[in-house]
């Protein structure tokens, strides 16, 4: 064997130095990503639904960008995110789903789909990823079930706890619930599955007070809407309920206006009162009402604290303007909620380390967030509490109605809550439908713990 040359030597020396040096760099690169919580962001930031879908993403992004820079973290843990745009559509979010399930130390924390089709098409993909979906007041009604949905959590509202509060809020507007006998209520809606979600219980609630139901449905994505006033001005409905969303909804506006039907008789959907649905209209959607999802548009400490440590960084997502409007601010709450979840699971499972998918779920199912932790958190006027369980996977049902004035959204009623009374045994029923068709167990108390 041939001994090595000098030079020989000398290179397989500096070698070993780069590989060493390599490997030392490398590890605080290491430490760094075991210490970090990855948050899939799915988005629509184009096509018909992007009005709407942008604001929503860019308060999502910058809380979670306020929170590293405020707090450094959960607990020193470092939310990293990554986002996916879906175009509002169904295959391209499952699409988005598989694409970032794997990413992060710990795989993904959960997902906001940001949509009732891309939600239906993920729920039986969720437990066997063992991720969890947050649906913050969209997706399938009967989730609020927890014994059955073990891995969707509709927090804060479901389209029958608003579809609820609107009846109720009619039925007060008219002196109580016998009022509505013989009532003409019109449901325009999305025609699908976000549209379709809210008709069991308005057919219970008609079946319940005498009033005729009129469904008229809406193609998406809604720019022609002409056919659905002219059975509007036809039928003469006393009320309209408006699902939609994106254009669809400055469109129904356009269209009430040009068929004279009172927009203080129309009554939107959480997802139809923001400020894209009603500004390039104006004056002419002043009256119209929306439910508020607790929140309103306007400024609170939480973002305050965004601009602080965000926007006057240069580090905003979007336009420093649109901070404290109604669906940015949705966004901001859609993040908290994970973020807290975060928090609750590491509470559990160990403080300063990345959660997976799995002890987030655990966190989502044991949120305890009283007014005083909220408040902390810079909520306050924002929303009440939320607390959910292995039953509830709501966590509140609360709903407020804001009105149009021809320039901005403003509060214009008091709280209600929807009615569990009704709403829980439907829920029930359907839950248990699906649990049987997918030949799902029945959750034990133990599993209940973990």
């Amino acid at each position: 064997m041939k001994p090595k040359s000098a030079a020989n030597q000398i290179s397989f020396a500096a070698a070993l130095v780069v590989v060493a040096a390599g490997a030392v760099s490398a590890a605080p690169d290491a430490r760094a990503q075991a210490s970090e919580q990855f948050i899939p962001l799915l988005v629509y930031r184009t096509g018909p639904y992007a009005p709407n879908g942008t604001p929503w993403a860019n308060g999502k992004q910058d809380y979670l960008k306020m929170i590293n820079a405020r707090d450094g973290g959960v607990n020193g843990v470092k939310l990293t995110f990554e986002e996916c745009e879906t175009e509002y559509k169904a295959d391209r979010g499952v699409e988005c789903y598989e694409r970032l399930k794997g990413k992060g130390p710990t795989g993904a924390s959960a997902f906001d789909p940001q949509s009732t089709g891309i939600t239906y098409a993920l729920t039986e993909r969720a437990p066997v990823d063992k991720i969890p979906l947050i649906t913050t007041g969209y997706g399938r009604a009967d989730s609020q079930d927890g014994q059955v949905f073990k891995w969707n959590f509709p927090l804060l509202g479901t389209y029958w706890t608003g579809s609820d509060v609107l009846i109720q809020h009619i039925a007060k507007k008219e002196g109580g619930f016998d009022k509505l006998k013989g009532k003409k209520i019109a449901l325009v809606y999305h025609d699908s599955p976000y549209g379709k979600e809210p008709i069991p219980l308005l057919e219970e609630r008609a079946r319940m007070h005498g009033f005729d139901l009129i469904k008229i449905p809406v193609t998406p994505p809604g720019v022609e809407q002409k056919s659905v006033w002219l059975q509007v001005r036809q039928q003469r409905p006393d009320y309209v309920l408006l699902w939609g969303w994106g254009v669809m909804n400055s469109t129904a506006l356009k269209e009430a206006q040009a068929t004279g039907y009172p927009r203080e008789k129309m009554f939107g959907v959480w997802w139809a009162g923001a400020e894209p649905d009603t500004k390039d209209v104006g004056d002419g959607a002043k009256g119209y009402n929306a439910l508020a999802l607790q929140h309103g548009a306007g400024l609170s400490k939480v973002h305050e604290d965004v601009l602080k440590f965000v926007h006057d960084k240069g580090n905003g997502t979007g336009p420093r303007e649109e901070v404290g409007t109604v669906l940015y601010t949705r966004g901001v709450v859609i993040s908290m909620l994970t973020v807290e979840a975060v928090r609750r699971a590491q509470e559990h499972f160990g403080k300063g380390k990345p959660m997976t998918g799995e002890q987030v779920r655990w966190g989502l199912e044991n949120l305890a967030l009283d007014q005083k932790k909220l408040d902390a958190l810079g909520f306050a006027g924002v929303l009440r509490p939320v607390s959910t369980s292995c039953n509830d996977h709501l966590g509140a049902s609360l709903a407020r109605i804001e009105t149009w004035d021809g320039a901005k959204w403003a509060i214009s009623s008091d709280w209600y809550e929807a009615d569990q009374r009704i709403i829980e045994p439907m829920a029930k029923h359907s839950a248990d439908a699906y649990a049987a068709e997918k030949k799902l167990a029945p959750r034990t108390a133990e599993d209940c713990k973990s």
